[in-house]
């Protein structure tokens, strides 16, 4: 079960540390066309300047010296909701909004798959409490912490998550882009809101995903230095410093070379969500709920987290193949190191 769990946890954290270098990619590609609609560089370019920057921060030696930079990233992230929504409202109710399609897919097979997807994503949204709630437990007493920092979390992603994607929907239907920026920045016409709105999102949304991408590494890194490290010598010492250096270059660069070669943000996140999040948050908590205090088979909690157990390995295996499916059409048509992320 231990390894599992670390198995589980390092697939989590490597996914989304991928598509934060992804996104983080994206928006300064987006910022490079607006300034040099026909210059060379490409996304795989951008990528590799985000990796590089990614490898620099990544040297903060533990996860409490990120502190400051976690409560700097929940700032930038009611910032750039705040911009993106203001945004989608301005451009929905003005002369060029443009038209909106709310249709689904007409096959229903397809519509099953895309549904099950969409279920992995939202797993992974809420999935996002998982690490306060990991770096609680090291310091007792674990459950008000626990409690506090995933309600702190859970209010965040409903003001920010689900705000920005609704106000998305509403203005461009289901042509909205993963990354809302884009649809308001149409490759035709004019941009759908002032430019320095937008360069101010572009600058809160890139911040924010390199504390995200620092954050969500930190795992990775503990597990990786748990052999290397020699927890008797100091932190900057040459005996930790070096194998330190080395070990998070060589992740930092995985991610970034598989972001630049797979740039499938929506997809990343469905497999994350499937894979990750809904057996992490949603099955395995009951699993050792009811191995830990084996409550009596006959009781109401029993097979209340039996049930929930059921339902969600039930989702999570079906997530699992329609986000894989969705990741295997997509590839398809896009060729490795493509220069556009596919929703």
């Amino acid at each position: 079960m231990f390894y599992f769990v670390i198995f589980i946890q390092t697939a989590v954290n490597t996914g989304i540390s991928i598509g934060a270098i992804l996104l983080a990619g994206e928006c300064l590609q987006i910022m490079y066309s607006e300034l040099s609609p026909h210059g060379p560089l490409k996304l795989y370019h951008f990528i590799a300047m985000v990796t590089v920057i990614m490898i620099c921060l990544s040297q903060f030696p533990s996860f409490h010296s990120l502190r400051h930079i976690n409560l700097a990233s929940l700032f930038l992230n009611l910032g750039y909701t705040f911009l993106v929504v203001g945004a989608c409202i301005r451009a929905g109710t003005s002369k060029n909004a443009p038209p909106r399609d709310y249709s689904l897919e007409t096959s229903h097979l397809s519509r099953l798959f895309s549904a099950f997807t969409s279920i992995s994503i939202i797993a992974a949204i809420f999935g996002n409490g998982i690490l306060p709630e990991i770096q609680a437990t090291l310091a007792p007493p674990a459950t008000g912490k626990m409690l506090k920092g995933l309600m702190l979390c859970y209010s965040v992603i409903l003001v920010t998550f689900y705000s920005a994607s609704v106000s998305g929907y509403w203005v461009f239907g289901n042509k909205s882009n993963s990354n809302i920026l884009k649809s308001l920045m149409p490759d035709e016409g004019p941009s759908l809101a002032p430019t320095w709105v937008l360069g101010l999102a572009i600058v809160f949304i890139l911040l924010q995903l390199f504390a995200i991408g620092l954050v969500y590494s930190q795992v990775a890194y503990e597990i990786m230095e748990k052999n290397s490290a020699d927890a008797n010598k100091a932190v900057f010492s040459l005996r930790n410093l070096i194998p330190r250096i080395i070990l998070r270059t060589l992740y930092m660069t995985l991610c970034g070379f598989f972001a630049a070669m797979l740039p499938f943000f929506g997809d990343i996140n469905g497999v994350v969500g499937a894979v990750g999040f809904i057996p992490l948050d949603f099955i395995l908590p009951m699993l050792l709920y009811n191995i830990t205090f084996k409550p009596k088979k006959s009781s109401i909690t029993f097979w209340v987290n039996t049930s929930i157990m059921v339902i969600f390995s039930c989702a999570g295996l079906l997530g699992s193949f329609s986000s894989i499916r969705k990741l295997v059409l997509d590839a398809n048509k896009f060729k490795l190191f493509s220069s556009d992320v596919v929703d």
